[in-house]
């Protein structure tokens, strides 16, 4: 009997397991925290050895596979003594793509994966496709097969999970842009970072499609310092193509595989170029996948985002609130900040990545009349629009924020909470941070409505 020793007890770690155990692995689960008493319960129930707050390097070392968590960095010296002993280490993804007969969508880049990820599935869920959601969103797609198999899967991918592939192959991959995050994870070079993305990729084979943005100047460095296999498919913002996606004035086309749809932008139901460009990914996948121009219009009218992406929460006395507490990059922020053409409130700060926020000045001047620093360490961020935004305050108070952006705040204007930074300073997470804007939204409108 095969050995496998599952490290990390999280969601992944757990599908793993349960997939490993029906499978006719002897299976180990080691977590160096506290494993939740549900999943203990879990794992007991399915008689799966495991242990909690330590890693027994014995046993690790003692199995002939090693499924890790993404969050784990392959450079972690248990990893390393694997590695060195010849014991592959994969991810959870990777594990579970081998017991499945599911024609596989993948989605990576820095930005949009999440939204494109959901919106193609939707699509092609309403369209009626046999289609399981799986990845980085929602349940494991390890967990999910214990029970069943699907046509097609549609895999949200991180750079993370990427890395623990090695015959992962997608059908269609997609890539929706690169730009400098997690470097931290590679060394602070974006090269590294770039080719791991580009990782998803390397297994796809002639009939296999490639779609990628085509203004993206790192995703296009990446594509050319890799050959690929795979027919490649341009998404465009900016004009024509033969074969791919594009926005043309106000409608948006695809044209894949002999088919063309084309969609008017009045019928997304989410704000901003950036949506247009999810929208545009989602679509090409889908329509290859058999989605028709009629099913894709009926799909979009019924589509909801996951929360803290551009998320409506609330309107007081004419101003609206806009929770984005997951653009925690520049590049997310500048997206969110050229969705609006009426006047800004903007809440920014948190964990500075080393952020350029040039970037965004094209996006604040003249539409930003206030900022409102939330973090605990604002001074880059001052610093960076003191000559361009007229008011300029900070709090460590995310009700206080919520305050003063009704009170700045004009009928017609936008509160927009589009950090531009991790949350960590001052919350559990991006989720944590959103949650709480949400909240004290909620609580000054029934305050001012008393």
């Amino acid at each position: 009997m095969k050995r496998v020793a599952i490290i990390g007890a999280g969601e992944s770690g757990l599908g793993a397991a349960l997939l490993a155990k029906k499978e006719g692995y002897a299976v180990f689960v080691t977590d160096a925290g506290v494993i939740s008493e549900s999943r203990k319960v879990r794992l007991q129930a399915e008689g799966i050895d495991f242990e909690e707050g330590k890693h027994t390097e014995e046993k690790v070392l003692h199995s002939d596979l090693i499924i890790k968590s993404p969050g784990i960095p392959e450079k972690a010296s248990l990893i390393q003594k694997a590695i060195q002993e010849g014991i592959a280490v994969i991810d959870e993804l990777e594990f579970a793509s081998r017991f499945s007969k599911g024609k596989v969508i993948a989605i990576t880049g820095t930005n949009g994966k999440t939204t494109t990820t959901l919106l193609t599935y939707h699509l092609m869920k309403e369209a009626g496709l046999d289609v399981g959601l799986a990845g980085n969103v929602g349940q494991s797609w390890a967990a999910q097969l214990v029970d069943q198999d699907h046509n097609w899967w549609v895999l949200e991918c991180s750079s993370f999970q990427i890395d623990g592939m090695i015959s992962f192959r997608p059908t269609i991959g997609m890539l929706t842009n690169i730009t400098p995050d997690h470097l931290d994870r590679y060394d602070y070079q974006v090269e590294k970072y770039m080719l791991s993305k580009l990782s998803l990729f390397k297994n796809q084979l002639k009939d296999d499609f490639a779609v990628y943005y085509k203004e993206d100047p790192i995703s296009l460095k990446g594509f050319d310092s890799v050959k690929l296999k795979a027919q490649m498919l341009p998404v465009s913002l900016e004009g024509p193509s033969e074969n791919g996606a594009f926005l043309e004035g106000e409608t948006l086309m695809v044209q894949v595989n002999g088919k063309k749809v084309s969609i008017p932008e009045s019928a997304l139901p989410l704000k901003g170029k950036h949506n247009v460009l999810n929208t545009l990914f989602a679509s090409t996948a889908a329509v290859l996948a058999g989605v028709n121009e009629g099913q894709l219009l009926e799909g979009l009218k019924t589509f909801k985002n996951a929360p803290h992406r551009m998320e409506p929460v609330g309107e007081i006395n004419g101003v609206n609130f806009i929770n984005d507490s997951k653009g925690t990059n520049v590049e997310a922020t500048y997206y969110a900040l050229g969705s609006f053409q009426n006047p800004l409130i903007w809440i920014a700060g948190g964990v500075d990545k080393g952020n350029d926020y040039s970037v965004l000045l094209p996006e604040t001047n003249g539409k930003v009349k206030a900022l409102i620093c939330l973090g605990k360490d604002n001074e880059k961020l001052k610093k960076a629009f003191s000559g361009s935004i007229s008011e300029i305050r900070e709090t460590q108070k995310i009700a206080e924020a919520v305050r003063w952006g009704l009170d700045m705040g004009e009928a017609g204007d936008t509160v927009l909470l589009s950090p531009a930074c991790a949350s960590f300073d001052l919350f559990k997470n991006y989720e944590d941070r959103g949650n709480q804007f949400r909240s004290a939204v909620q609580g000054l409108k029934l305050e001012v409505s008393a």
